[in-house]
């Protein structure tokens, strides 16, 4: 197998988002009431009503969940290394609709340093759509 470096890319970008959802996601799971907390109290001078905030939790925890595990299974599967789109790619696009939807939540609850920083993470998604 050569590697090249849109290969290495492919691989590096689909890694970092399994480890970065999985993680997340798994915290949202665990943590359920601290998170909770956290975005009530983040999202209070929002638009979203109070009861709102746990639907909302629980949507952004299954699309950080689906993001994470198809990267994950994307790696393992080494649809990375082949040619197309596949599993990994996949993965990777549904990473960045995950950023796109914490980037709404940051900007709407008015957190535009939170938003900078999704910002970034978003861009890493972008160039690693580019590689598949």
């Amino acid at each position: 197998m050569s590697y090249s470096a849109e290969l290495i890319l492919r691989f590096l970008v689909t890694a970092f988002f399994a480890v970065v959802f999985l993680q997340s996601a798994f915290d949202k799971i665990v943590d359920r009431d601290g998170n909770l907390a956290y975005f009530g109290d983040h999202f209070r001078s929002s638009p979203f009503p109070p009861h709102l905030v746990a639907r909302l939790l629980t949507a952004l925890t299954l699309l950080e969940l689906s993001a994470g595990l198809l990267c994950a299974l994307g790696i393992i599967s080494g649809s990375w290394a082949r040619g197309g789109f596949g599993v990994a790619g996949l993965g990777v696009a549904t990473s960045g609709f995950a950023l796109l939807a914490l980037i709404i939540g940051q900007r709407l609850a008015k957190d535009y340093a939170g938003a900078a920083v999704v910002a970034a993470y978003f861009a890493v998604a972008l160039i690693g759509l580019t590689a598949f």
